[in-house]
């Protein structure tokens, strides 16, 4: 253990710091051990990591002197912000600022930071195809990260930036599995059209990232996108159907449909799924699933991820 680098891993009981701490500690050869931060030690997701042979730290992304405490003798650390927790793109761009000067701070040798687009390089705020949002921002949840860019880049953070994609886990955790319509028939509802989706698995998160640290420089200052597979929302559903044994249709609805179902965040989502269908080229282009795979030789296709986890997506009888 003593000889072993230390990576601290930012939102360590949630889902991209869980695969990241998850793939550190199942690559022995990797050189690599995980410090599992997060704000409760005792929660049973942390003592659930320590068991697997993580150093868990408290830390919380509102406490600036916690992080820098976290970061102090580590060699690098996995960097994510969760907007979902409290919806609001200006605490985001507080808790990137703070991740980044605490990196600077304790002399971090390598720092993935797990960013998305700032859409509004691609529809500015005047641009009425689709609504902005609390003011000013077209997706929220990726803008603001894609803004928390240039914290980093400003201090002269040894960065690596890192483009994720749709999780499968959706399917099971956020609500956007297969549901029955009127007819009985189940059906999972997107507003992508006929365009494609690049998606992954979680631990394919964390294998890829552990990649970049163990190729050392070469991927600092860069950016790298992880998709296991980009499937249109047919291609999907006709992939559920084969697994669950049970037909799934893909229900494509236009994106202000989607903004009014009523869920929160539902016009956040709405926006993220038009940009994803609007540039498809662009968001596709940067989540090659050859360069995950070359990080990540284990990468899932949607069909092996679901061979091992159809079970655990929530299916109305």
């Amino acid at each position: 253990m003593a000889d072993k680098k230390i990576l601290a891993v930012v939102g360590a009981t949630g889902a991209q710091g869980g695969g990241m701490v998850r793939a550190i500690l199942g690559d022995k050869t990797s050189g690599f051990t995980a410090r599992a931060l997060t704000r409760d030690v005792n929660s049973d997701k942390a003592n659930a990591l320590a068991k697997l042979g993580a150093e868990v730290v408290v830390a919380n992304l509102d406490d600036p002197a916690s992080l820098a405490r976290a970061f102090s003798g580590a060699y690098g650390a996995f960097c994510v912000t969760n907007f979902w927790e409290h919806f609001s793109p200006e605490k985001e761009l507080a808790q990137a600022k703070a991740l980044a000067q605490a990196a600077k701070q304790t002399g971090l040798l390598h720092v993935i930071w797990s960013t998305l687009e700032d859409t509004r390089r691609w529809v500015p705020l005047s641009d009425a195809r689709m609504p902005t949002l609390m003011g000013h921002y077209k997706v929220p949840h990726f803008d603001a990260k894609g803004e928390a860019d240039q914290e980093f880049t400003a201090l002269g953070v040894p960065t690596t930036f890192y483009l994720t994609s749709y999780y499968w886990e959706n399917l099971i955790f956020f609500g956007m599995g297969p549901k029955k319509g009127p007819d009985g028939t189940l059906a999972i509802t997107m507003p992508m059209g006929d365009k494609k989706l690049p998606g992954v698995a979680v631990d394919d998160i964390g294998k890829c990232a552990l990649g970049i640290f163990k190729k050392g420089r070469e991927y600092i200052g860069k950016t790298v996108g992880v998709a296991g597979e980009h499937l249109t929302g047919a291609e999907m559903a006709a992939a559920l159907t084969r697994a669950l044994r049970r037909e799934v249709r893909y229900n494509s609805v236009p994106p202000e449909v989607y903004a009014k179902f009523g869920f929160p965040g539902a016009d956040d989502l709405a926006n993220m799924f038009q940009f994803k269908r609007d540039f498809q080229a662009v968001f596709c282009g940067a989540r090659n699933p050859e360069v995950a795979r070359s990080l990540n030789p284990a990468l899932q296709t949607f069909a092996q991820w679901l061979a091992t986890n159809k079970s655990r997506i929530p299916i109305e009888p």
